[in-house]
């Protein structure tokens, strides 16, 4: 099963005016392991950046599902905190299992719409926590070799 590497890569960025500053992004990388997560990254982003770079820091991302958007507009990208409502057998009270969803999306409102369009066929009640603007810049997907 494939986990979700959050990476932080920082390198010199060339500005309009000639001068060089440097930059840090952070991407989502799918992949079996830190290792292969960071091999892949650089396979990645080689091609769109001139001279060196590093993978900066990374860490294990825990999301239960990634939502992405065909619209062209979306340009960022929501961390949605989800908590499924059960109840307890022992006490028979009602509890909270928080998940997290990345959702990409234009605005704050236009994330929490697509989470709603995707969980509309969830059968177990379910509560909206928070919606938080990552830094996250893109997605890299497995790929099997």
């Amino acid at each position: 099963m494939n986990e979700w590497f959050e990476c932080k890569v920082r390198y010199d960025k060339p500005q309009g005016d000639g001068t060089i500053k440097q930059s840090s992004e952070v991407y989502l990388v799918e992949a079996l392991s830190f290792s292969e997560a960071e091999d892949s990254l650089v396979k990645e982003l080689e091609p769109y950046i001139s001279g060196e770079f590093i993978v900066d820091t990374m860490k294990r991302a825990k999301y239960a599902e990634i939502f992405t958007s065909k619209d062209a507009a979306s340009d960022r990208f929501f961390r949605i905190r989800v908590g499924f409502i059960t109840i307890d057998e022992k006490t028979e009270k009602e509890k909270s299992v928080n998940s997290y969803y990345l959702v990409h999306a234009v605005d704050v409102k236009n994330a929490l719409d697509t989470l709603t369009e995707n969980m509309a066929d969830t059968l177990g009640d379910y509560r909206v926590g928070n919606i938080t603007e990552t830094k996250i810049l893109d997605i890299f997907y497995h790929k099997a070799k």
